[in-house]
């Protein structure tokens, strides 16, 4: 393979935004430079706009196999690669069969052949009585494990309880994998307050499931977290009420990692129109005030990362034409727009390029242990994303390459254009145009043994 150099004036590094470029051969980072060397380079200048690492998003849904009508690996990845992410790892729910056993990952793997157009992993799930699949497993080459403690929308996939997890975590801590926990606890008497059969409007859905929900599974994985020193991840943060205790623990050390979406940085409960399902998700978007202190959690490192939750699902299934927000599945589409809408959002909170980059990439990665990514630094991947953050679209069915054109994103205008995404060295995507497709590789964690 050719060197490759890559010319910019904003590349985003560990030491901050350097002009220079970045050298490339056999698809690592060979160096970030001033000055280019003598030799025969192949070069790439992308002028002003911003070079990052490749995003990596730790948390999408892509139903495959099983339930391909709802996403597949064809277009999610397509979409990710449009979107500037290099690297997924995707949920072990929502495809059927669920990524619970060997025979199950297996049958998951094979269905990716030839659709694989961004780097993946995989996380395994666990449910009731599953405990003895999990070494099998990791020896296998999934990433870490899932769970939910309320009901998943998946029968297929039911949610753990407290003594399931107490059989699973020291496994999961023997191998140094992490855990990572949907965090809502069902108080029945909030539920049957609370819960209606049927509803249009936002506000009787987001009493549904209130923060309490939260507030008290969090408790309890911090809890289990500190009892047997398992690495535990907090998904889909949407909860302000719960910092207060993620600070705690994070300040006794704790194994402790926490994300958020975009979703919950982006929208404001008060502002979400009845009837508008494409909004709905689990937990429900929150209030401005609960979303600004999530805002303040996340500036100040209490929050690490930020992760899509990517989760499509047919029109049908989204009640589209009922508006009903208590039949309608819960899971919002976003993977392509990761990087805008978090631009987006992120500069109105006095926020830079290199929180984008911490955000979206370096400690989102960590959670994987993807060591070689994240990061544009001498040893890495040249996985890459160019961007410019100035530039604004307004997203239209058109440009989706999701399956479903379904998002609550529809008709916004954002800021932030992915120019071009490169694979390992490789550019794929450039212009609004896929170059090279089917170059990602799975993803999983290089054991010693």
């Amino acid at each position: 393979m050719n060197n490759i150099a890559i010319i910019s004036n904003r590349i985003i590094t560990p030491d901050g935004i350097k002009k220079g470029f970045v050298l490339i051969k056999d698809g690592k980072i060979t160096d970030v430079v001033s000055e280019l060397p003598e030799g025969d380079f192949q070069t790439e200048d992308v002028g002003n706009d911003v070079l990052m690492p490749g995003i990596v998003d730790p948390h999408v849904h892509i139903n495959e196999p099983g339930r391909t009508e709802w996403e597949g690996f064809d277009t999610a990845t397509k979409a990710a690669i449009a979107g500037g992410i290099t690297s997924l790892v995707e949920m072990p729910l929502n495809a059927s069969p669920v990524t619970t056993t060997v025979e199950a990952f297996e049958k998951k793997l094979r269905s990716t052949e030839g659709k694989l157009h961004t780097n993946c992993g995989f996380w395994g799930g666990i449910i009731p009585g599953n405990e003895k699949d999990i070494e099998p497993l990791i020896e296998r080459g999934v990433l870490g494990f899932k769970a939910f403690l309320t009901h998943s929308g998946i029968d297929e996939f039911p949610n753990a309880t407290e003594d399931d997890l107490r059989k699973v975590m020291p496994i999961i801590a023997k191998h140094g994998l992490p855990l990572l926990v949907h965090c809502e606890l069902e108080n029945q008497k909030s539920k049957t307050k609370n819960q209606k059969s049927s509803t249009r409007q936002y506000k009787d859905y987001l009493a549904s499931r209130p923060k309490n929900w939260e507030d008290d599974a969090i408790a309890l994985m911090i809890h289990l977290c500190e009892e047997f020193d398992c690495r535990t991840h907090i998904v889909h943060l949407s909860s302000a009420d719960s910092i207060e205790q993620i600070i705690h623990a994070k300040e006794k050390g704790l194994p402790l990692t926490v994300e958020t979406c975009q979703h919950y940085l982006y929208f404001t409960a008060e502002d979400i129109p009845d009837g508008r399902t494409e909004f709905k998700c689990a937990p429900p978007i929150r209030e401005k005030e609960n979303n600004e202190q999530l805002w303040d959690a996340l500036k100040d490192g209490t929050i690490d990362f930020v992760a899509t939750d990517h989760s499509p699902a047919p029109p049908e299934m989204k009640q589209l034409e009922s508006g009903d927000l208590m039949k309608a599945w819960g899971g919002i589409s976003s993977i392509q727009f990761a990087l805008p809408v978090l631009w987006t959002a992120a500069k109105k909170h006095d926020c830079g390029l290199t929180d984008m980059a911490r955000w979206l990439c370096e400690r989102s990665a960590a959670l994987p242990q993807l060591k070689t990514k994240g990061r544009i630094e001498k040893g890495y991947d040249a996985d890459l994303v160019v961007w410019d953050p100035e530039e604004k679209f307004t997203v239209t069915e058109n440009i989706i390459h999701h399956r479903h054109k379904i998002t609550p994103y529809l008709g916004e205008e954002l800021s932030g254009v992915v120019h071009q995404t490169w694979l390992a060295g490789e550019k794929v995507f450039d212009s609004g145009k896929f170059l090279k497709l089917s170059k990602g590789k799975i993803l999983r964690v290089k054991r010693s043994n």
